[in-house]
């Protein structure tokens, strides 16, 4: 790091021979007599720089001392310039969601959503009512620790009742702050790295459509009412591309090459590459020359989640009860519910991964089009029920018999 001494003096004085004992600093010489005091005031600054670095090594048992912490340090030694407060986790957190109000994703160059600084925000709401109506002490970075965490989790799952999903994204921002913090040098407590500080996660409840309720929904008359069809339609271009909404609501006349959609993702800025399926060209024919994209207009995610419980709930083969299930206040709760009221946006990636994982295309071929990096969280998209997982494993057993049969005859 570069600090300065607030001194100067004629280049020509200064000494930069290495060989020589005053090496850095001012030469002995007649025509600048102070170079006595002046060498003494260097030799001072650099033994206080050095013995507040080893202080802070000393007493942070060999932490992270940053270049802004070094300089504040070296301030309050040397200029008598006080230290400012240290910074608590709350004002952090209240910085934190400042900047990210004006910052961009490193990867895909786009603004933090709105959606994500709400996030944050509740976050930090969340922890100040825990403070104050539960836990009675004081939180701040130094506090952090594995009892801190069981006491928080005890109060969003007994007093706050929230899902256990729910409760593993206030846990997992909280560690986006800290890890944050400790990377900008703010704290040295890495507690909220320990293996039992835990995301709590639970598989959350989702359905596909197959290949024949697709067929169904495709086919449905919906001419009657162009807003449902052009809904459906947009629909069923997510079913069969395996993009998120925000990506297939917005493939542009760019993104269309050849017999290609190529399009950079918005959440990860990955470039994919899809074939575009004979159903979505059907689909293009339609609504060619009526918008630039030969597809439908993009909508909210909202009014598409609505339209898709509309559309969904006249189809009779949709109507029919799927049990679910989530974890609440500690709690599982058993719900029935009706298919069409599961249809969402989301649906439509997943119907597109399962699909092709039950027709045996291999996984690594389907994540580099659904963009998935790794097959972990790739398999949480597949959504084959036990029986289905059954009858693609007995289909397997069957084809091996087949094969090892013709072998034995020839």
């Amino acid at each position: 790091m570069v600090y300065s001494t607030k001194e100067s003096i004629h280049p020509k004085f200064w000494e930069l021979d290495k060989s020589k004992r005053n090496f850095q600093r001012a030469k002995e010489t007649r025509q600048f007599p102070e170079y006595p005091e002046f060498n003494a005031r260097l030799d001072n600054i650099e033994t206080i720089a050095k013995n507040v670095f080893r202080q802070y090594m000393n007493d942070h048992d060999n932490g992270l001392l940053t270049v802004e912490k070094y300089t504040r340090l070296l301030n309050a030694k040397l200029r008598d310039i006080k230290p400012e407060q240290p910074l608590t986790l709350y004002k952090f957190i209240e910085n934190f969601i400042e900047e990210s109000k004006h910052r961009h994703n490193s990867k895909t160059g786009k603004s933090i959503a709105k959606s994500t600084i709400c996030v944050y925000e509740r976050t930090l709401r969340i922890l100040r009512e825990f403070e104050g109506e539960y836990y009675g002490r004081r939180i701040d970075f130094d506090t952090i620790d594995i009892e801190f965490y069981n006491d928080y989790v005890q109060y969003l799952t007994k007093v706050k009742k929230l899902a256990k999903n729910t409760i593993g994204n206030f846990v997992k921002t909280l560690k986006t702050f800290l890890n944050d913090a400790f990377e900008r040098g703010y704290t040295t407590n890495t507690n909220f790295k320990n293996k039992r500080f835990l995301v709590i996660h639970e598989e959350s409840f989702s359905i596909y459509l197959n290949t024949d309720e697709l067929d169904i929904l495709y086919k449905l008359r919906l001419s009657a009412r162009p807003y449902l069809e052009r809904a459906r339609d947009l629909f069923i271009v997510g079913c069969w591309t395996g993009l998120r909404f925000s990506d297939f609501s917005n493939i542009g006349p760019e993104n269309i090459q050849g017999e290609m959609f190529r399009i950079k993702t918005q959440k990860t800025g990955q470039d994919v590459v899809i074939p575009i399926h004979p159903t979505v060209k059907e689909i293009m024919k339609k609504y060619e020359g009526i918008y630039p994209n030969s597809l439908p207009p993009s909508i909210s995610n909202a009014k598409m989640n609505k339209y898709l419980k509309i559309i969904c709930e006249m189809i009779r083969e949709f109507d029919k009860p799927i049990k679910t299930s989530i974890t609440r206040a500690g709690f599982k709760e058993i719900d029935l519910k009706r298919m069409y009221e599961l249809v969402v946006t989301h649906t439509a990636r997943r119907s597109f991964a399962t699909n092709l994982y039950k027709q045996k295309l291999p996984s690594l071929t389907i994540m580099a089009i659904t963009g998935h990096k790794t097959e972990k969280a790739f398999m949480r998209y597949i959504k084959t029920s036990p029986s289905e997982n059954a009858e693609i494993l007995k289909k397997h057993w069957d084809k091996s018999e087949l094969t090892a049969s013709e072998l034995n005859n020839n």
